[in-house]
């Protein structure tokens, strides 16, 4: 490809990465409840006496099993809203529990056993819906967040109004138009890119994630998925790849305090999307300018097939971000738009049918999953295979397939959702 990416649309690119790849500490539904609660008891002005929080069944689903970071241990959506009322940071925005101590989590356990906390279902039909009203010392406040994570569309206290904007689960005018994304444009923009209009966000990527990882194998985290595949199959580059990913799961799912950088909402697609990608650069021996370019076309990549799915979904979004690192390794062996579009509808071929059935420690193992259909996708299209137009939702060009994954995640897998919620949740709230 001779194309040359217009300077508009290869900001937009920048722009994007910027926005998507932002840290995290904890899962990012537990942690934007945190955040939804230290802003309401922000603009009520003390701690709460009393709590209601409505939550759309997605919240529910993926905060249920999931470990709060800096709570002792904590689980659930009592546990995350009590650590967001009494030592959040709400200016920390997803880092929202950053500066809890050791000293704080026997008040935030007790505030949590002392104080009503009414959970409800939205019935909004929002599948990202976090409202919070609190009440105390004589006054009330609110606050909702609809649509994304830190996605604040109303606050009021005593009654008055101070924010309310129009509820929707599109993308934010804020927010660079998403609809830019196509697979031929990323992989220009990668060839293009000056290293240094991306060096503090991707190096910030590579360091928090490989930490979190690194820690994942080192420590006693859920089940190990890290560790065990590292045992069993050894430690060549394939493995690794998927080793390191799933270790950063484990060690996120299940409690540890590192910060993440996320893509699309989630610290498990900001894994999978990343590491596998480092681990290939380093076995290779890459420049770093190599190694920014593949992480480029990787994160974008998962990008832009979860801007069809949406935020949450009963689609595992770890296999977008799987498919985003068979693209971005490819990449780095030389692939281009042939290959990498290749790679790309052989690794959705395999893994379209995976469920997201909440935050646990079981998707970690989903994560090796989801790694290795992109890294077996890859390799299809290297060995002159691939899958068809016409082998079950696979069609004709790679955008196409994109649509195709987006659908059947939005409107195919509904009743799914609504199944997997209702088994995970009955008599839970």
């Amino acid at each position: 490809m001779n194309e040359v990416l217009s300077r508009d649309l290869y900001q937009a690119y920048v722009n994007i990465l910027q926005e998507e790849l932002v840290p995290a500490m904890g899962c990012t539904e537990p942690i934007a409840l945190a955040y939804a609660a230290a802003l309401a008891r922000r603009e009520l002005g003390c701690i709460p006496k009393m709590v209601t929080v409505a939550v759309s069944p997605n919240i529910i689903k993926n905060v249920k099993s999931v470990v709060v970071p800096h709570t002792g241990g904590l689980r659930g959506i009592q546990a995350a809203v009590a650590a967001g009322m009494v030592a959040g940071n709400a200016d920390k925005e997803l880092e929202v529990l950053a500066e809890i101590t050791e000293a704080d989590i026997p008040a935030i356990s007790a505030w949590r056993d002392r104080t009503p906390i009414t959970i409800t279902t939205s019935g909004s039909g929002f599948l990202l819906d976090i409202d919070v009203t609190v009440a105390g010392d004589g006054h009330t406040a609110r606050v909702r967040l609809v649509g994304d994570h830190t996605n604040v569309v109303h606050v009021e206290k005593d009654g008055h109004v101070s924010l309310d904007l129009p509820c929707s689960e599109e993308q934010s005018a804020k927010l660079t138009d998403r609809s830019l994304l196509s697979v031929e444009h990323i992989i220009t923009f990668a060839d293009q890119l000056d290293p240094d209009d991306v060096r503090q966000t991707l190096q910030r990527q590579i360091d928090y994630n490989m930490a979190i990882a690194q820690e994942g194998l080192r420590g006693d985290y859920g089940a190990n998925i890290g560790s065990i595949l590292l045992q069993a199959y050894g430690d060549e580059v394939h493995n690794r790849a998927k080793a390191m990913a799933a270790a950063g799961s484990d060690a996120r799912m299940n409690g540890c305090e590192l910060p993440v950088v996320i893509n699309s909402g989630s610290g498990n697609q900001g894994l999978t999307a990343s590491l596998p990608v480092v681990v290939y650069a380093k076995q290779m021996g890459a420049t770093q300018t190599q190694l920014y370019r593949a992480l480029a076309v990787s994160n974008l990549v998962t990008i832009h097939i979860k801007t069809g799915i949406g935020k949450l979904s009963a689609f595992c979004g770890a296999v977008a971000a799987g498919v985003g690192a068979g693209a971005g390794v490819c990449y780095l062996h030389g692939g281009r738009y042939n290959e990498i579009s290749h790679t790309i509808v052989n690794a959705i071929a395999v893994d379209s049918g995976m469920i997201c059935d909440g935050a646990k420690a079981s998707c970690a193992a989903k994560i090796a999953s989801a790694v290795e259909a992109g890294l077996l996708g890859m390799e299809m299209q290297a060995h002159g295979t691939q899958f068809y137009s016409g082998d079950g939702i696979v069609t004709k060009g790679v955008e196409n397939n994109i649509r195709n994954v987006g659908a059947l995640a939005r409107e195919g897998m509904r009743e799914t959702d609504k199944t997997i919620i209702r088994m995970m949740t009955d008599g839970c709230c």
